[in-house]
């Protein structure tokens, strides 16, 4: 057994998971034995990717909001004195002129060098942690289409054990937001029937994208991963709060879907704030997040999505162990 400890940076948030993880000998892949006890999860709102799509560069308040949430999760780390760390940064960091500030603030906090990984290997870590419990269930249909819809960038990976076929675009729920919503610095509340078409362009070139490596269609089962799914599942099961054991494997049919993306689409800031189970740091951005997922879901044919609270974190946990 080793105690790890994974953190997930990307454009919006930043996780920490520290599990205690035991794998068979022979184990590698997702069909692998192997158990992942929980010990601590948590996620913090940092906004990395703040104006990175329109600047390039990460900015200094992002910066610290992002190096703050580091040395809480590092009091987390030495307390439950994790063996192995491991810290993987996605989207915005990939994307900044500067991420050699980030690097080498997280370096002097944590001990541990960020990994800023490819949308592949982050397609990858999320099939692993979002699929392992699932592939021995007899009422889960292959192959699995896992999408995590991110803050930056949203990945798509089909397999059966395996990843089949993976790919990466910059249609995440904050980039989206920044790229069609802002005007003069304002989110747009809410959004213009204009506004929200040219999102859903952009949204649509990108599974086109997507559609020339993986096979949408070909795919049984859909699970979605990251906050914008977990927050439609939680809006959909009327939660008072947030509940990740509600959540977890929840299954939200097509027309929910669609009811709560357009909700999310012509509510006002004040109207979505006022839903207990949606971050306050989601807020903004939920509605793009949202109508992502509507996409994939008429683009794929899929009639539910099931979600998953195991994602990147736990895939990059298994990686670790």
């Amino acid at each position: 057994m080793t105690r790890v400890a994974a953190i997930d940076c990307g454009t919006n948030s930043i996780r920490l998971l520290v599990a205690d993880c035991t794998v068979s000998d022979s184990a590698s892949g997702a069909g692998a034995a192997g158990e992942l006890v929980e010990l601590d999860r948590r996620m913090t709102i940092v906004r990395l990717g703040q104006g990175v799509d329109k600047t390039g560069r990460l900015a200094p308040e992002a910066l610290e909001r992002t190096f703050a949430a580091c040395r809480e999760y590092a009091a987390v780390i030495e307390e439950l004195g994790a063996e192995r760390v491991r810290f993987v940064a996605t989207s915005a960091s990939r994307d900044a002129e500067n991420r050699e500030e980030f690097v080498q603030g997280v370096l002097a906090i944590l001990g541990v060098e960020p990994e800023v990984i490819s949308g592949d290997q982050e397609a990858e870590f999320s099939f692993l942690g979002a699929t392992k419990e699932l592939t021995g269930a007899t009422d889960m249909e292959k192959p699995f289409l896992v999408v995590d819809i991110g803050g930056g960038s949203t990945e798509f990976v089909v397999g059966e054990e395996h990843v089949r076929a993976a790919r990466s675009v910059d249609v995440g729920c904050v980039r989206m937001t920044e790229r069609h919503l802002v005007v003069d610095g304002v989110v747009t509340d809410p959004p213009t029937a204009e506004q929200v078409a040219a999102m859903r362009a952009d949204i649509e070139a990108a599974l086109d994208l997507v559609g020339q490596t993986v096979p949408l269609t070909e795919a049984r089962t859909l699970v979605g991963l990251a906050g914008s799914v977990t927050t439609v599942a939680g809006i959909a099961l009327g939660l008072p709060e947030y509940d990740s054991s509600a959540i977890h494997h929840a299954r939200v049919p097509y027309e929910r879907v669609r009811e709560i993306t357009e909700r999310m689409l012509t509510s006002t800031h004040a109207e979505r704030a006022a839903i207990p189970v949606l971050h306050p740091g989601r807020v903004d951005v939920i509605g793009a997040g949202t109508l992502v997922l509507l996409a994939v879901m008429e683009r794929t044919g899929a009639r539910e999505v099931v979600v998953s609270e195991h994602d990147i974190l736990d895939g990059i946990a298994w990686s670790i162990a």
